[in-house]
């Protein structure tokens, strides 16, 4: 299998290990994935967290690298990240590792053509690079987590960067989400996990969805990328706040209700002007990066707030979010 495409057995882990007692218990849980070392999209998270009363706990799920080629930047993303809870993507799975033979590691799936696999694998390539002058940073990142359980409200949350059996999986992207067996196999992954939520990002959309379970029901939510922006006509990243205590419903996009948690995807508004001038500064016209991501960067991709909700379990005399900056009142 070629680089990047392939899912390095070490990726691998089983569900019924997120079984286990919460590595965390915290009001207020920010799930920060794909930040791809956007350092105004990180001073953005760090100054909503630090508003909440009390302040909420931040995890960064992985690929918090990406973009930050520089020293600098380098320096600055980890160095921050570093002083919160943290868990390795693929990204700094590599980036800690001098086996080049993953690529990227990002387990990328057939609907994705060959010459983004083969910029993806240019990007880390250079990203590597950068990282070697850092080998204490690159220690800290060999050393993250693949996976962390949270007691938020007293649920259970799941919190991983691929799925529920990888690092790089892709069963909760929103393409695999759409096929057939997804809520079978969605509600499996609930159980043997032992969770009510499971949070993720590693591929790039964003998509939240419930299913019922032997638990009742329960919610993924993939906050697609906190550094980039998830829909068409955006200039800002997204995470997801998960706590017992609701958020201003002018300040969550979307978002729903689970017994006594909020569920909602918080819109990362980070200076676009800045955050443009960082990534052609080390990523200009005909770099892998520039080619794969500047259009997005600057627009957003091809889908929409619509696309992103797909909630399966029908609740009577509920309304189900649809749009920006409404809530869905739901409960379960």
């Amino acid at each position: 299998m070629a680089p990047g495409r392939s899912c390095p057995l070490h990726y691998r882990y089983p569900t019924a290990a997120l079984a286990r007692a919460p590595d965390l218990r915290v009001e207020t849980l920010y799930v920060v994935g794909g930040l791809y070392g956007n350092r105004q999209a990180l001073a953005t998270a760090l100054s909503l967290a630090a508003a909440e009363q009390p302040r909420a706990t931040l995890v960064f799920n992985g690929d918090f690298n990406w973009f930050n080629v520089d020293d600098a930047g380098f320096a600055a993303v980890n160095g921050e990240v570093l002083r919160h809870a943290a868990m390795r993507g693929n990204v700094e799975t590599e980036l800690a590792s001098d086996d080049g033979s993953a690529g990227c590691g990002c387990g990328y799936p057939d609907w994705v053509d060959d010459a983004e696999v083969e910029r993806s694998n240019r990007i880390i390539g250079e990203l590597r690079t950068t990282a070697r002058r850092f080998p204490a940073l690159r220690s800290q990142l060999a050393s993250l987590p693949m996976h962390l359980v949270a007691d938020v409200g007293g649920l259970r949350v799941a919190i991983v960067h691929g799925d529920a059996e990888s690092l790089a999986g892709w069963n909760f992207s929103q393409e695999a989400l759409a096929g057939p067996d997804a809520t079978a196999r969605l509600s499996g992954y609930f159980d043997r996990a032992n969770a009510r939520v499971f949070a993720c990002s590693h591929t790039c959309l964003p998509v939240v969805t419930d299913c019922e379970t032997q638990q009742g029901r329960c919610v993924l939510v993939n906050n697609g990328a906190a550094g980039m922006p998830n829909f068409s006509g955006t200039a800002y990243g997204l995470i997801t706040r998960i706590a017992a205590t609701a958020c201003s419903s002018a300040q969550a996009l979307y978002g729903t209700r689970l017994g006594p948690l909020y569920i909602d995807a918080l819109p990362l508004h980070y200076s676009q002007a800045l955050w443009l001038d960082e990534f052609r500064a080390d990523w200009p016209p005909g770099t892998p990066a520039h080619e794969s991501y500047f259009r997005r960067v600057v627009n957003g991709p091809a889908y929409s707030t619509d696309q992103a909700l797909r909630w399966r379990v029908s609740l009577p005399d509920v309304a189900r979010p649809t749009a920006a900056n409404t809530r869905g009142a739901r409960n379960g």
